[in-house]
């Protein structure tokens, strides 16, 4: 049953990231628009969309914001290299997450603290490491979950 759950999330993920890059595409084609409408749709619930911090493609903004684009296509990535070799845990994965989000964590608190606005590329290369570790994890526990003789806890 996990193994399914993986599949089905992985898909899910890459689904959802090449989604968010082909809704500025599809939003100027008749046949697509209602695609591109739902997208952002389910963009606005999940991101606050504002136009300053979105990343355009061919004049079209993105359903979501530079950073949510970082965490949302790493994450996708992730999963599927999550996929690649024996499933297994990784070691002290409370402190990998930290120090993946640490580079988010800082630009959110220049932004905050009012010191700086970095761009779109910062803010979603900031979430690149958080969003590529917590992809592969999630895809590696439940493998490792469904793998007979291994541990589901994460360490």
């Amino acid at each position: 049953m996990e193994r399914r759950a993986a599949l089905f999330l992985t898909s899910a993920a890459v689904l959802w990231a090449a989604a968010i890059f082909f809704a500025p595409l599809a939003a100027d084609h008749h046949s697509w628009r209602l695609f591109a409408q739902a997208v952002d749709a389910v963009g606005s619930v999940v991101c606050h969309q504002r136009p300053e911090r979105t990343f355009a493609i061919f004049g079209e903004m993105m359903p979501v914001c530079a950073r949510c684009t970082g965490l949302y296509s790493s994450g996708a990535v992730a999963a599927l290299t999550g996929w690649l070799g024996a499933p297994g845990m990784p070691v002290r994965t409370q402190v990998a997450i930290l120090f993946a989000a640490l580079p988010t964590l800082i630009t959110v608190a220049i932004e905050w603290a009012g010191l700086a606005h970095p761009g779109n590329a910062v803010r979603a290369a900031a979430a690149v490491p958080l969003g590529a570790l917590c992809g592969w994890i999630f895809v590696r526990m439940l493998r490792a979950e469904a793998a007979p003789g291994t541990c589901a806890i994460i360490s």
